[in-house]
């Protein structure tokens, strides 16, 4: 199984590590607590020039969840029936696909994306990633049909999850996806410092907490059940995201296409205009 690697080990401030481990030390369970935590509790960043003018010029509105009791901020860019669903990754926002947003307007289509649960100016503090799937589908249902949905990271693998749960389109497209959901928590906690069984421990927390079975939400698993012809694209140099993992999902979909490129990282890569000509050529033909 491939994994998925959330955050880089530079990037985790020591006082962090420091404390997980310190609460390894005194007690197991503070240490499952504390990760899950971490892992739950996405980053909110400061937007970017790049996605203004996405920002500015889109109609925004809140949507309440009903099966959360959470609200979402939504993001409407422009104004034609043919509708494309955009889903970013964790500690992403409604905006960050703005150049495949604006790539799509030039060719008919309008946009519908959101901040999931306490990303952007969604509320909350801690999300997972079935309350992605959650969002996809009551947009479906308040703002659907939509012809395709383009999904990046997390989001990628949310967009398959919501696929096999029912969301209705003709085509798909993952962008840096990840895979295993075991192999994630194995990651994360390895870039905490921490013992292994701790990633066995929050999985099994989880699962009691939410009544599922986490690994059931992996990439792979979802793909196996999607049938609409699905491209799949990532870096040979994501630093957050192996390619091995996209890999694998191109391996158990039943009709895709794999793009792999070089030297766009993890969010690069949504800009690249070879890459969404690629999106652009595989969604209209």
């Amino acid at each position: 199984m491939s994994k998925k690697k959330n955050i880089s080990s530079d990037n985790i401030p020591k006082t962090i590590i420091y404390t997980a481990k310190a609460l390894q030390f005194i007690s197991t369970d503070l240490a499952v607590k504390f990760a899950k935590k971490l892992f739950t509790t996405p980053i909110k960043h400061k937007l970017p020039k790049r996605e203004l003018e996405m920002e500015t010029n889109s109609i925004q509105e809140f949507i309440k969840l009903p099966s959360l009791s959470k609200k979402i901020r939504i993001y409407h860019y422009g104004c034609s029936n043919k509708k494309v669903l955009l889903v970013h990754g964790w500690s992403g926002r409604g905006t960050q696909l703005v150049k495949i947003a604006e790539k799509l307007l030039e060719l008919g289509y309008s946009t519908i994306s959101f901040d999931a649960p306490a990303h952007g100016k969604s509320p909350g503090n801690s999300t997972l990633m079935t309350e992605f799937i959650a969002s996809i589908l009551e947009l479906e249902k308040k703002f659907g049909p939509f012809e395709y949905i383009v999904g990046h990271s997390l989001g990628g693998m949310s967009t398959l999850n919501a696929i096999k749960q029912g969301l209705k389109v003709k085509k798909a497209v993952i962008i840096g996806s990840g895979d295993s959901v075991n192999d994630i928590l194995q990651d994360f906690v390895s870039k905490l410092e921490l013992n292994k069984n701790i990633a066995i421990k929050m999985r099994d927390s989880f699962e009691k907490e939410y009544q599922m079975d986490m690994e059931s939400f992996s990439a792979y698993v979802a793909a196996k059940e999607v049938k609409v012809p699905v491209l799949v694209v990532h870096d040979k140099l994501d630093k957050d995201v192996p390619y091995s993992a996209s890999e694998n999902i191109h391996k158990h979909l039943e009709n895709s296409e794999l793009l792999l490129t070089e030297d766009l990282g993890h969010r690069k890569i949504l800009g690249d205009k070879e890459v969404i000509i690629k999106i652009v050529d595989f969604i209209s033909k």
